[in-house]
């Protein structure tokens, strides 16, 4: 923790928690990540894009201490993890990997998370089990504390394994794509909750395959693929020439109204050109069956060539 000096303050914003310096990883004889150099300083909100392949992941675990860098070194508030996991780091994974049959309620995921600072009693204290309560009223979700982690929304149970990460009193919170599976609004929703969690001061690494999100909400943006690619906000990274060489693809980037926008290029080709003899569904209820057979007939007329 930084000291409340102004000489504490400034060494405190100089020295990066996270410092991973020339890191080679590769599962058996396959390189993932080469290379890889990238800071983060206490209270950064930043995100990591780039396609499926690229060792989001994997850089991930790494941060954790789940994998050893092959190469190159990992710091978290300067120790080395050198495979060894850093109780300054909570994890958030993907909702799509976890085993939503397993016998378990809300709260008890959320005291799961004091598992690296329990001492020799097993049982969670009363204080802790306070501690729980407060987080999921923070996260809204107080009501649900009792039932099963399977009964909820996919929001909610973000949440609850947030509640998870936070319990541990992390100086880093890492999140594994936490707004896939989820739909638009409550996407949102995850992402202003971080944006909070972040406000009050804790240091933020997410995953994203939503670029258009990751503009409209993070500060700082890595591209990855393979490598580093480019780092920074996402007005200098968002760029058609940064895109391609991070998902080798052809990129759109609008600016309006102080918004960025991303949309990949479209195929060269519309539905039509893939499916010249379309079998149409019902378009009902018309008023009459003449109209109906007017707008069949119209739609055959543009999309089947004569």
């Amino acid at each position: 923790m930084c000291k409340r000096t102004w000489e504490g303050f400034v060494r405190c914003i100089m020295q990066p928690l996270v410092e991973v310096q020339n890191v080679t990883f590769g599962y058996g004889a396959v390189p993932v990540l080469e290379e890889i150099s990238l800071h983060l300083h206490p209270g950064q909100f930043a995100a990591i894009v780039g396609p499926s392949g690229a060792g989001k992941t994997s850089l991930l675990k790494l941060l954790l201490g789940v994998l050893r860098a092959g190469q190159g070194s990992v710091r978290i508030g300067g120790r080395v993890l050198d495979g060894r996991p850093s109780s300054s780091v909570a994890y958030v994974p993907q909702i799509e990997t976890v085993d939503w049959n397993f016998p378990v309620t809300a709260e008890q995921v959320v005291l799961m998370g004091r598992a690296s600072r329990a001492g020799l009693w097993p049982w969670p204290s009363r204080a802790e089990r306070r501690q729980a309560h407060a987080l999921l009223d923070q996260l809204g979700i107080g009501e649900f504390g009792a039932r099963h982690i399977r009964d909820l929304s996919g929001g909610q149970q973000q949440r609850v394994f947030l509640a998870r990460a936070l319990i541990a009193e992390p100086e880093l919170l890492v999140l594994d794509e936490p707004t896939s599976g989820v739909d638009m609004r409550t996407a949102e929703n995850i992402l202003h909750l971080l944006a909070d969690l972040n406000q009050r001061g804790m240091t933020i690494l997410m995953t994203t395959h939503d670029l258009n999100a990751a503009a409209a909400h993070l500060p700082w943006v890595i591209c990855l693929r393979n490598r580093v690619i480019a780092q920074g906000a996402p007005e200098a990274v968002f760029t058609p020439a940064i895109l391609q060489r991070t998902y080798d693809g052809e990129f759109v980037v609008l600016r309006e109204g102080g918004m960025l926008y991303v949309q990949q290029k479209p195929h060269g080709h519309a539905w039509r050109d893939v499916v010249a003899d379309p079998v149409l569904g019902h378009v009902a209820p018309l008023e009459s069956a003449g109209l109906m057979m007017e707008v069949q007939d119209d739609i055959l007329a543009r999309t089947v060539p004569v």
